[in-house]
């Protein structure tokens, strides 16, 4: 059964409440993050994305990168607008341990809400021997963990565009 736009807006804050991130601005984003690491000096062997909502902006900053060594971490916290789990959960597939072990890892996520996945993560990688640093589109005030490098601060519920619309289902 299909979802009804109308009804997968509502679930959501107002757009006044929002920030609005439109596909030409994520690009700008993604290369701006990009520059900063760079700047930063740091030089990651392998890029790895906290999915799902960290994936196209860590395939963007691998490319401007060129890092072709690129991974995912599968993590579920939020179940949900405005709804979440008690604690983040590491899902199936789960990423080789061995291939982070004394490498340099970028690990990417679209925001830090509040820094409770991005911290789990950070804390796994380097757990498996992996120098971190972290890149986030957008952090949030009340985060428990700033990432080394974002884009946008915003307290706003944040629209991305590759969620801006309700899931495609088959129609009955």
């Amino acid at each position: 059964m299909a979802i009804d736009v109308d009804t997968f807006e509502r679930a959501a804050p107002a757009v006044s409440e929002r920030e609005i991130l439109g596909w030409l601005e994520f690009g700008e984003a993604a290369r701006h993050l990009a520059s900063e690491v760079v700047e930063s000096g740091y030089e990651p062997d392998l890029v790895i994305a906290i999915a799902r909502g960290g994936l196209l902006l860590a395939g963007a900053v691998a490319y401007a990168l060129d890092v072709k060594s690129c991974g995912a971490l599968n993590v579920e916290f939020y179940t949900g607008v405005n709804e979440r789990l008690p604690a983040p959960v590491v899902l199936p597939p789960l990423l080789d341990d061995a291939a982070v072990n004394g490498k340099r890892v970028l690990l990417v996520d679209d925001v830090s809400d509040s820094g409770h996945t991005l911290a789990m993560a950070v804390d796994l990688m380097r757990a498996n021997g992996a120098e971190v640093r972290t890149v986030c589109l957008y952090t949030k005030p009340r985060t428990i963990l700033t990432p080394d490098h974002y884009w946008r601060r915003s307290a706003r519920w944040i629209t991305f565009p590759w969620s801006a619309l309700p899931p495609v289902t088959a129609s009955v």
